[in-house]
């Protein structure tokens, strides 16, 4: 490793702080950047905002490679990104992780474009493309506040399966992407072990805490004008059709993408509810 630092973009987040965190411990420089600039252990602090292109050099500096996390709810991120990205490589970074979904393909809507343009741009790059996280139903998320309010998920999903997986697989598939002797020069399917229905959730969520949760199950319009009452309808109908898209089938898989870029199988939803709700229940 170079004496060179890497920029940590959303370094406060679900996987960009653990990406900082797995970097740090193994002894990698880090530039954690975040809009203001909040401590992150054993990282250097930065200010950093899409929006604010004077934010964007100082992020930069000493830097080689970058893990890039799009800005939250921008339906056309390429239009700050792509400016950015330039910039960064005049700036002397030669490689890019780029935190996608598996919901959106290379060329897709929203980040898809700017997947679409990172292998132009950079010789080292990787797109990592997670299933939905595990830790929507164990941290802020709406899903983990209904389960520690009312004891129920409320979802479209039918009985769909999703490949959940682990933030903290996300993240150890990040550094390896950032840090390894070879670019993934790929993008990659990142989900867990196996492919669960939010039936089976709720299950493993009420064997593990003792306390029953069940998964209601709401129509495409239901949970869209659900949505609808707390966030823009446009946005609101979007989540609704991933969910409708889940009771269809579109995340019903599995890869062994965590295991063959970090050495080690990725975690099972059941070990994380055991970490993380049971000492909460």
């Amino acid at each position: 490793m170079t004496g060179a630092a890497t920029l940590v973009i959303g370094a406060t987040g679900t996987t960009g702080s653990r990406t900082a965190a797995q970097l740090t411990a193994a002894g990698h420089r880090v530039k954690a950047a975040s809009r203001r600039a909040a401590p992150v252990a054993g990282a250097e602090p930065v200010a950093f905002d899409w929006y604010e292109p004077g934010t964007h050099a100082a992020a930069l500096e000493g830097v080689d490679r970058v893990y890039l996390i799009p800005p939250l709810g921008d339906s056309d991120p390429a239009t700050v990104m792509l400016p950015f990205l330039r910039r960064a490589r005049t700036a002397g970074v030669r490689r890019a992780v780029l935190l996608s979904s598996s919901a959106i393909p290379e060329g897709g809507p929203a980040v898809g474009a700017v997947h679409q343009a990172l292998p132009g741009l950079f010789d080292e790059w990787a797109v990592l493309r997670p299933s939905w996280f595990m830790q929507n139903f164990t941290g802020a998320h709406a899903h983990a506040e209904s389960i520690r309010e009312e004891g129920v998920i409320r979802s479209a999903t039918g009985s769909g399966r999703v490949g959940f997986v682990d933030a903290e697989d996300i993240a150890a598939v990040a550094v390896s992407a950032l840090t390894g002797e070879q670019a993934p020069n790929t993008d990659l399917v990142l989900t867990g072990p196996e492919a669960l229905s939010y039936d089976e959730i709720a299950a493993i969520i009420t064997e593990v805490t003792g306390r029953p949760v069940s998964h209601r199950q709401l129509s495409y319009e239901q949970l869209r004008d659900r949505l609808a009452a707390q966030i823009p309808a446009e946005f609101a109908a979007l989540l609704a059709g991933m969910d409708r898209a889940i009771a269809e089938g579109s995340e019903d898989r599995v890869t062994d993408n965590v295991q063959r870029l970090t050495g080690r199988p990725a975690g099972t939803f059941r070990a994380l509810a055991e970490r993380e709700l049971r000492s909460s229940s």
